[in-house]
This record gives C-alpha cells, structure tokens and sequence, in this order.
C-alpha cells in the first residue's frame, strides 16, 4: 500500500466520518429536521476541505465537480473566501 499524504487521509477520514454520521441521523426513523440540516452542513464542509488538499497536493480540480460550489469557477470562489477569511480575521469593534 502506498503512503498517502497526511493531510489527504485526516480530510478524507473527515469525510467519512461526517457521511456516517448523516446516514445515522437521516436513516433513522424518526429524523430530527435541525439534526439533519447540521449533519448535511457537516458533510459538505468536509467535502470541500477534502477536496481543497486534493488540489493542493496535486493541482486536480475537485473530484466533486459542481457539486460543491455549482455555477461558480475556481477562481471566484478563491476570491471569496479570500474575503471572508479576511474579514474573520479583522478585529471585531465593540
């Protein structure tokens, strides 16, 4: 077996372990809408990290495609969370 990178393997246990929990909480019988919403928002944002170290690592685009971030391209979406990681960063004034 091949070593795979450290980052690649911690996203993708991310991953899977955001998809097992959403399939626990929708596959149940009675499902909790906030649960479920949390658990959806769980699994897309460890799809995105999953796939932003994939492109780090080797400059493939998403395995995802659209998926993640439909009608936007790659260079629109870096702008933006360039900006709203900026804006994070800022003090906040009280």
């Amino acid at each position: 077996m091949k070593a795979m990178s450290k980052k690649i393997d911690s996203a993708r246990k991310d991953l899977t372990k955001a998809l097992k929990k959403h399939a626990e909480i929708v596959g149940s019988t009675a499902v909790s809408m906030k649960k479920a919403q949390r658990a959806a928002a769980d699994v897309h944002l460890a799809a995105i990290k999953y796939a932003a170290q994939v492109e780090s690592k080797t400059g493939l685009t998403s395995p995802f495609g659209d998926a993640l971030q439909p009608g936007l391209d790659t260079s629109t979406l870096a702008s933006l969370t360039a900006e709203r990681d900026a804006i994070a960063k800022k003090p906040h004034k009280k």
